[in-house]
């Protein structure tokens, strides 16, 4: 078995939001994705799918997107993203279907790994982090607690971590996520939300503090799932 991740697939099957217009490498995405998907991963291989999955606004109108997922190869863990408006109840979500868990406040094993997480958010020090963001943060922190703390009790001995949000600045500076993926021994946590060269070029990817981090946008992979353990 291999665990792959990657994140902001962004899939509008019935919604008119065509990702041609953010530039030429979104042109065919889904199929690309598709085909790159079916090349790689085997039935038996996990895939983590850490936010932006689809631009419907409500369930219904990401349904399409959710089949069109599920009948890729391989078991799927999904994380919210901030534009998965869509998304409502977590056990709602986890009663769709077998092929998919929707990932929130526990934990996911595949084989000897725990796979954690929580959409995450923009963390202090970011120049736009305003009072309002500092609830989310605190939030979305608690989450990656509850996430990481129900692997710890089942006697998980090895950690994967998916966040929405980047954890970490392009120059390593430390925030509430890397402090928790640092105490309970995450091996890798692997993140998306960040578009376009500037920003790929600028994100953390590498090793902080005993942590791996990887950038796994969907844009930045060039649509191909990253093998990660």
């Amino acid at each position: 078995m291999s665990i792959y991740a990657i994140g902001d697939i962004h899939l509008s099957l019935t919604t008119d939001k065509p990702m041609e217009i953010f530039g030429g490498q979104w042109i065919n995405h889904t199929n690309r994705i598709r085909e790159k998907w079916e090349r790689i991963v085997k039935e038996t291989d996990t895939v983590i799918i850490p936010g932006d999955i689809s631009w419907g606004l409500r369930r219904q109108e990401a349904d399409e997107d959710l089949a069109w997922i599920s009948r890729l190869p391989g078991q799927k863990v999904l994380i919210r993203g901030n534009h998965d408006l869509w998304w409502t109840s977590v056990t709602k979500l986890n009663q769709l279907d077998s092929r998919m868990y929707f990932l929130q406040n526990t934990h996911y094993m595949a084989e000897d790994y725990a796979i954690c997480g929580s959409r995450g958010w923009i963390c202090p020090g970011d120049p736009d982090f305003t009072a309002h963001d500092e609830k989310i943060y605190l939030r979305e922190l608690q989450r990656f607690r509850f996430s990481l703390e129900s692997a710890a009790k089942a006697g998980a001995k090895k950690l994967i971590a998916a966040l929405h949000y980047p954890p970490v600045r392009a120059g390593g500076e430390s925030s509430g996520f890397t402090e928790l993926a640092e105490e309970f021994g995450v091996e890798i946590l692997v993140y998306g939300h960040l578009h376009g060269a500037d920003a790929h070029t600028k994100a953390f990817k590498g090793i902080h503090r005993g942590v791996e981090y990887a950038l796994v946008s969907g844009d930045f992979l060039t649509f191909c799932p990253k093998l990660i353990r």
